[in-house]
């Protein structure tokens, strides 16, 4: 046979009709996808109507009126805020100027207050007379440390002036008389260990010597088993410069020195028949210091004890500079100066250090 054709059997008409009716339903049921570009407006029956668009434009337009009053006021708000933005720095400004023009006075006046020797001897004047003033308004007190509390049962006066006497072995005539008689301090229980101290002012102040004298080279007393002690009443400068005098001893045991502490604050030194007095503890330890450097016979031995220096200022060549006239005191009281300098004094021949003291006073003063 020549060629091979497809077999192909005629279709009938209504099964053409039923074919093409299937397609066109199927057709109709599958979604057509819209493009908005290249479709066609939607029709009036896809569109919202005239009413609804109205009141919609109408909702836009007063949100956009709301957001737009916000923003105003915003802007107002900021605006108030870079007027006081502006006014604070500008007070900003005038506080450094002011702060920077109190710190150039501040710092004038440290100059003027460290690089004035005047105020300091001032107030180095002013203190040592405080300090001599208390020390003299205290010269009549006497302090009697260990009698146990409530020995005195309920008047010291009486205590003191029919015990004293026992103590001291000492016959008054006149009697003793105070004038004040107490302890000091808060109370404290029966059974404390360490009773307060009686602090008392004697009438006279020559008894008040005769007991001190008694108290320093037979003390301490002994009353039914308890020690007792007598001491003068120092002001506190003054107990500091005791304290710190009675500290250097053993270094004047070793170095072979005599020594004695003295009313009210009066170190005295010897050694191979040379004396010295130191009247601040600082001194004695810058002299210990410099000890083998300066052998105690270098120092002035005059019998009168002649005051070194005079009242004027004077100039000295070696340093050009104005000195304050200092005085070195032999036997006589230079009463609590508690902030002596030292100095240098290399124009002096006998002393290496000498006190710079606004003020002294002889033994009948005192």
């Amino acid at each position: 046979m020549p060629g091979n054709k497809p077999n192909h059997k005629p279709v009938s008409k209504p099964a053409r009709q039923l074919l093409f009716s299937e397609a066109l339903q199927h057709k109709r049921l599958t979604p057509t996808k819209i493009n908005p570009q290249t479709s066609p407006p939607l029709n009036e029956s896809t569109t919202m109507s005239d009413k609804d668009q109205s009141t919609t434009m109408d909702r836009i337009l007063q949100e956009i009126t709301t957001v737009s009053r916000r923003i105003e006021g915003m802007d107002a708000s900021i605006t108030s805020l870079t007027v006081e933005t502006k006014s604070m720095r500008s007070d900003i400004a005038g506080f450094q100027s002011s702060v920077t023009g109190l710190e150039q006075r501040m710092g004038s006046l440290e100059t003027q207050i460290n690089t004035s020797p005047e105020r300091e001897q001032d107030f180095i004047y002013l203190r040592s007379k405080l300090t001599d003033m208390e020390d003299r308004s205290q010269r009549d007190n006497i302090r009697v440390l260990g009698i146990p509390e409530n020995e005195e049962g309920s008047d010291m006066q009486a205590f003191l002036t029919s015990t004293l006497p026992k103590m001291v072995s000492l016959d008054f005539d006149p009697p003793l008389e105070f004038q004040r008689a107490h302890r000091i301090g808060p109370k404290r229980s029966d059974n404390s260990s360490r009773p307060r101290p009686i602090i008392a002012c004697l009438l006279r102040h020559n008894q008040t010597r005769q007991i001190l004298q008694v108290a320093r080279n037979h003390g301490p007393f002994r009353i039914d088993q308890h020690e007792i002690r007598i001491t003068a009443d120092y002001s506190k400068e003054t107990n500091e410069r005791r304290k710190a005098f009675l500290a250097l001893r053993p270094r004047l045991r070793k170095l072979e020195m005599k020594y004695g502490l003295f009313d009210p604050a009066r170190m005295w030194v010897t050694k191979n028949g040379v004396s010295k007095d130191f009247y601040n503890p600082d001194e004695l330890r810058l002299f210990l210091d410099s000890f083998q450097s300066q052998p105690m016979d270098s120092l002035n031995t005059d019998s009168e004890h002649d005051i070194v220096g005079g009242s004027d200022r004077a100039e000295t060549p070696h340093s050009g500079i104005e000195k304050t006239a200092s005085i070195n005191v032999k036997t006589r009281y230079m009463k609590n100066l508690c902030s002596l300098r030292l100095e240098p004094r290399p124009y002096m021949e006998n002393y290496q250090y000498v006190i710079i003291c606004p003020q002294y006073t002889t033994d009948d003063d005192y």
